[in-house]
């Protein structure tokens, strides 16, 4: 019997993911290296961090942030420095100023007020924070958050703009009720309207355990799996 249980469930999972990944890839006429996988781990604990890392994950999501930030507080410094952390949950201005001392990316940036909190929260720990516009493609699914397409253009420009943040593209979540193909098929639209003012732009952070398929056909370069690899939430407490 295995010592360590749970790190092989996350292997056997992972490992599962990959493939899943490499074939909609292989479908899709895409190179694997043109895919970040990032893994969602909110709702799970900083163990199961550390044990993704010694499957050599590198790329976490977290939604929460005084969740995020004690998790993040409680890893080795050295497994810290060898992450990138994800805030891709929605972000209140009060609240960007902390999420700016901890996560590397933020991916649900949607109006201009976070814009200006994440910018000043990042100046202050003297800190560079990359970007990216979250786009609302559906305009109806309430807490799903994000700016309706008309307004990206310009978030991305006051971002590019900003002293202490790096435009890095757009993220979305694809509708509840709706084709995911097709919604993804318009985020690459909008991606290359931002990329056109904004070259390094490049990011099309899309996808999730249940569509990652249509996200890699419509050019995604970010997916966003939790649950496929950690199980189920654990209970909220």
């Amino acid at each position: 019997m295995s010592a360590d249980p749970r790190g092989d469930e996350l292997a056997q999972n992972l490992a599962g993911v990959q493939d899943h990944i490499d074939r909609a890839c292989a479908e899709a006429g895409r190179g694997r290296d043109e895919l970040t996988l990032i893994v969602v781990t909110k709702f799970f604990p900083v163990d199961d961090v550390r044990r993704l890392h010694d499957l050599g994950v590198r790329d976490i999501g977290e939604s929460r942030d005084q969740e995020a930030a004690a998790k993040v507080a409680d890893l080795d410094p050295a497994v810290r420095a060898d992450l990138r952390v994800h805030f891709i949950g929605q972000l209140q201005s009060n609240k960007a100023p902390h999420v700016s001392a901890y996560a590397d990316v933020v991916h649900s940036v949607d109006r201009a007020k976070i814009v200006g909190a994440l910018d000043r929260g990042a100046m202050a720990q003297e800190r560079t924070l990359q970007a990216l516009v979250q786009v609302d493609l559906s305009g109806d699914d309430a807490g799903r958050g994000g700016a309706v397409p008309e307004q990206v253009a310009e978030l991305a420009d006051l971002i590019a703009s900003s002293q202490a943040l790096q435009l890095r593209g757009v993220m979305a979540v694809a509708p509840l009720d709706g084709d995911a193909g097709e919604a993804f098929a318009r985020l690459s639209e909008i991606a290359a309207g931002v990329r056109a003012n904004h070259p390094d732009a490049t990011w099309i952070s899309a996808g999730m355990s249940g569509d990652l398929e249509s996200a890699v056909a419509a050019g995604a370069t970010h997916l966003r799996v939790g649950s496929a690899i950690l199980g189920s939430r654990p209970p909220r407490r």
